[in-house]
């Protein structure tokens, strides 16, 4: 007898995140490997098991009664099942009167069946037909503890034994004994490297491709894409305090071949254009050099190029394999309605014509069927108008390379591939003169486009972050490069703080904290090169830097505004006639960041008012068409538009 098919549930929560959840996707590979059927959601599962209804009610509803195309009824459809109101019913249903006696019959059928979905899903009534036989939930960081816990809480009503939920990741690894307390779940900590961890056989998840395929079946799109994913280390031989690395991959490895699995990845799912690798520590590898022999081997030589495969021809085959129906019926209709729109004139009203008589012009109608069907009669078409300008490759080491261990030889190795950009960590000043070097060293071979990450609100002070920047801004004017710098605000990985996105360093505050983030909101949260533009947004010396630290919000967000309306020099005059002590009480308001509603116990009448006159101006009241701030911002646009002109 046939071993029956596992159905396989592979979620993340719906958290925002750059890069795709690679564990999910070598699962995925695993279990299409043992023969189970493999579907991946991002999100709420409230809102898949409503997708779900909806599409097992529109799949009813078209047994029941063929002639009607109820998909194009499925906003309503979806809308009734969610609310049970009738009014959606009067929009899915005609009136018996108004159809043909066939239709008539029907009605009260169909609207005790779209009921039933309702029922089910306002109810919960689907908590008595599980479906998945095994559920695994991926984590990141700690900060997305409530979302995650309530995503691993909702899976318990989809599984068939919640013995057969599996969660793993950052945050299950780091705080696993926390999750299993508060959801009864015990998760996997570290890696999935070992053989038989989830079924007794001989595979290593953790050695298997990715599946890519996962990635369309879903709405949401991960900024970092067409890439090849991997590791070519694991673990790190440093054991910083606010890393998580050493409890998640507490062993050094020194070498994972990533070759045969671009290989694999590129016959099933087409070339990728970059290399993104998310080692640890890279140049603790004694394997170093081999590494970087491997990645040139690959295709990923200094001034490489990349041509798009013809992504819809590799849909349809893979169609024809049933390897991810539901993946590719979304990717082949995302690209026939791209050609759609790249084509013009009657090119574009043939292919159209084409589109609509398979009935492929809305995603609701399309099938596997049609595409396959309407493919001889576009590949032409779609492989000479498709995209097929070169592009340069480049490899990006994306967690960072360890300054400390930055010497000329491995320079000038890595200077041999299209690294792009070079990620150096800059996370304390005690590290300024080994940074400048590895910087110094990176400029001399040829290295022009370098990123850090630099960390604040651990146990630096803020001054120490001027610094960190300003050395960057100095560095790429001296070397003629460019160096992003990406501050990263710390969040502890364990301990009571674990969950808290509002921790404070020690000599850090709350308007402290804010103050960067406005800072950083106006730059989309880097720092570009640009010496002018630094000294404009962070100061021009410590000082500056300081007063901007305990400035009111808007005056930062607004900054041209402010300073020519005159405001902020008023507000400046102003608390410098403070004496010391009214001074340093208005300062403690200010680091509390806490306006609405602060403490006035203490305060005479001037500060109390100095602090609502400046302190109480939010973006809500620059928004307000009633406040004088807008109308006076508003006349303030039109003539920097007009002078602009």
């Amino acid at each position: 007898m046939a071993k029956r098919k596992r159905n396989i549930l592979l979620v993340e929560p719906g958290y925002k995140n750059k890069y795709p959840p690679i564990g999910l996707m070598k699962i995925a590979s695993y279990h299409r490997i043992l023969g189970d059927n493999v579907t991946f959601y991002k999100g709420d599962i409230r809102e898949f098991i409503l997708t779900q209804l909806i599409d097992k009610c529109v799949h009813k509803l078209t047994d029941l009664y063929p002639k009607t195309n109820w998909c194009e009824k499925i906003e309503f459809i979806g809308k009734y099942i969610k609310t049970g109101q009738s009014k959606y019913i009067d929009l899915i249903l005609p009136k018996s009167s108004d159809v043909n006696s066939e239709l008539s019959r029907m009605i009260p059928v169909l609207a005790v069946w779209l009921k039933d979905f309702s029922d089910s899903y306002r109810k919960k009534q689907y908590v008595c037909l599980p479906k998945w036989d095994r559920i695994y939930i991926t984590t990141l960081f700690t900060f997305h503890w409530k979302i995650t816990i309530k995503t691993i809480q909702d899976a318990k009503n989809l599984v068939t034994n919640i013995n057969n939920i599996k969660v793993g990741g950052v945050m299950a690894t780091v705080l696993a004994g926390e999750v299993k307390e508060e959801t009864g779940i015990a998760p996997h900590a570290g890696l999935l490297d070992k053989a038989g961890i989830f079924d007794n056989n001989r595979i290593i998840i953790d050695d298997m491709p990715l599946d890519y395929s996962i990635l369309d079946e879903i709405e949401y799109k991960y900024p970092e894409n067409d890439a090849y994913y991997g590791y070519m280390t694991r673990g790190c031989k440093r054991k910083c305090s606010f890393c998580a690395v050493k409890v998640i991959e507490p062993e050094f490895k020194h070498y994972v071949s990533l070759k045969n699995k671009i290989e694999e990845t590129r016959k099933l799912y087409g070339d990728q254009r970059n290399l993104l690798l998310l080692d640890n520590n890279v140049l603790a590898s004694d394997k170093f050099y081999e590494i970087i022999q491997e990645i040139k081997d690959c295709g990923f030589t200094k001034g490489a190029k990349f041509v798009s495969p013809n992504l819809l021809d590799i849909a349809v085959t893979n169609l024809g394999k049933s390897v991810n129906d539901k993946a590719y019926i979304n990717k082949a209709y995302e690209l026939l309605h791209y050609m759609l729109n790249r084509l013009k004139g009657e090119k574009q009203q043939l292919f159209y014509d084409l589109l609509d008589e398979y009935n492929l012009l809305s995603l609701q109608k399309t099938t596997k069927s049609n595409i396959i069907a309407v493919y001889p009669h576009v590949k032409e078409v779609f492989e000479k108008y498709r995209n097929k300008a070169q592009k340069l490759r480049y490899v990006d080491f994306n967690q960072g390379l360890d300054a400390r261990l930055l010497i000329e030889d491995k320079i000038k190795a890595l200077s041999e591939i299209p690294i792009r950009p070079m990620r150096i960590a800059f996370d304390s000043m005690k590290y300024a003169e080994i940074y400048k070097r590895a910087v110094h060293l990176a400029a001399k071979h040829g290295i022009k486009h370098l990123s850090n990450y630099l960390l604040y609100n651990e146990k630096d002070r803020p001054e120490e972050l001027y610094q960190r920047l300003e050395i960057n801004i100095l560095l790429a004017e001296e070397l003629k490069v460019s160096i992003y710098s990406f501050p990263m605000k710390f969040h502890p990985i364990c301990g009571v703080q674990q969950s808290n996105r509002t921790f404070l360093g020690t000599h850090w505050n709350r308007k402290y904290v804010s103050a960067i983030q406005t800072i950083l909101n106006a730059t989309k949260g880097q720092i570009g090169t640009g010496v002018s533009y630094f000294y404009k947004a962070f100061g021009r010396n410590l000082d500056e830097f300081r007063e901007i630290l305990i400035m009111p919000e808007t005056f930062i967000l607004y900054r041209f505004f402010f300073e020519d309306m005159g405001y902020t020099q008023k507000w400046r005059v102003s608390l410098g006639r403070f004496g010391t002590k009214n001074r340093q009480k208005i300062i403690e308001v200010v680091e509390k960041n806490k306006f609405d509603d602060f403490d006035k116990s203490g305060l005479t009448h001037s500060v109390i008012k100095f602090i609502e006159t400046y302190y109480l101006v939010s973006r809500s009241v620059i928004a307000n068409p009633k406040s004088k701030y807008f109308k006076e911002k508003q006349a303030y646009d039109l003539l920097k538009q007009t002078n602009l002109k």
